[in-house]
């Protein structure tokens, strides 16, 4: 009787099976090295990620991606999109082994396809409805309100089939990671949220980005084990309205602090079984690499592109680190299927995630 696959469920006869590629001898021997465990990290050091790309690489990959962009009148995005993906991933490192992006150029076609079907048609049909039905300014009104609505619901909505894709597409030891998280329920903590901070003029603001966090985070999975958060926001009201009263003496430098502050925040209130993260990102360090990248890519045309993601990925990289003991003994695979749909609406409406 052939053994099911692992990832799939598909009766595989041979070594490698016929419906999503993987190779059932390498899987079970990374599987068996994931059971052994990591290393022991030396005390007090922490376990961190390693980045090995090269932003040389990175450029020539833009570069035939921006081509062929141009060539196909836009199509090959989103196999761009995926190649850049897979380099990152691939050359980003845990206790001596790479993870791994399984998603593909199609899948993000055909998710933004559907996310331009979802939302774009009700956008165009609401906005020009008025003009070509000739429909009283009252009802204008209130089709206006409605296609806010409709934005409103549709922007978290975004967010979790994005993030639910993106994990479901990377593995580690060849264990998917996977989100679970109730879309409906998602849009009832932004949908208050964005309410009450624009209630409060702002002041909600901490409270609300920290239970988006927790809902991310804590349906989050790799394999059959979940992540953890337990972070409530309070704590970042005060540095919130220090960052308000400064912004305009600052110059809007008072925010990265801020910032820096809120990823140490999110960062040290998230768990992975005993295992806690460590963040040590200071306002200063922040400020430099975000402006200096945004001022190389102004004044380049784009070009340094490749050197600030590079950039970037290294210092988040060597500024966050694992405490603690990692046992991965119990680990198992649990593969969720996600299609790109949410990823597609997710483009669409430029919603992302960042480091968080």
């Amino acid at each position: 009787m052939a053994e099911p696959c692992p990832r799939c469920a598909t009766p595989v006869p041979e070594a490698r099976c016929p419906q999503c590629g993987l190779v059932i001898g390498l899987y079970h021997a990374a599987l068996e090295k994931l059971r052994r465990g990591p290393t022991a990290a030396p005390p007090g050091s922490g376990r961190g990620l390693a980045f090995h790309g090269s932003a040389w690489t990175l450029l020539g990959i833009h570069v035939v991606n921006v081509c062929f962009t141009l060539l196909t009148l836009g199509v090959f995005y989103f196999w761009g999109k995926a190649r850049v993906r897979a380099y990152l991933y691939g050359q980003s490192e845990f206790e001596g082994d790479r993870f791994a992006y399984h998603g593909t150029g199609r899948e993000l076609l055909v998710g933004f396809l559907k996310g331009l079907l979802v939302f774009g048609l009700p956008v165009v049909l609401l906005s020009v409805a008025p003009q070509v039905l000739r429909i009283p300014e009252a009802m204008t009104g209130a089709l206006q309100t409605l296609l806010w609505v409709v934005g409103v619901i549709l922007v978290p909505v975004a967010m979790v089939g994005a993030r639910r894709y993106r994990l479901s597409r990377t593995s580690w030891r060849g264990i998917r990671f996977s989100f679970r998280g109730s879309a409906r329920e998602f849009v009832g903590i932004f949908v208050l949220g964005s309410l009450l901070t624009s209630l409060t003029l702002g002041v909600y603001y901490p409270v609300f980005v920290t239970k988006r966090q927790a809902f991310m985070i804590s349906h989050a999975y790799f394999g059959s084990r979940q992540f953890d958060f337990d972070g409530r926001g309070g704590a970042l009201v005060g540095p919130f309205l220090v960052m308000a009263l400064l912004f305009l003496p600052t110059l809007g430098l008072s925010w990265f602090w801020f910032s820096a502050r809120r990823h140490r925040y999110f960062t040290e209130h998230t768990r992975f079984g005993v295992t806690r993260f460590r963040s040590t990102v200071e306002g200063g360090a922040l400020a430099w690499l975000q402006i200096s990248n945004l001022v190389s890519i102004v004044l380049t045309l784009g070009l340094a592109w490749p050197w600030t993601v590079a950039r970037s990925v290294r210092f988040y990289y060597h500024k966050v680190t694992l405490q603690g003991p990692l046992d991965l003994g119990d680990v198992r695979q649990d593969t969720r299927a996600a299609s790109a749909t949410g990823e597609g609406l997710a483009g669409l409406l430029d919603v992302d995630f960042g480091v968080s």
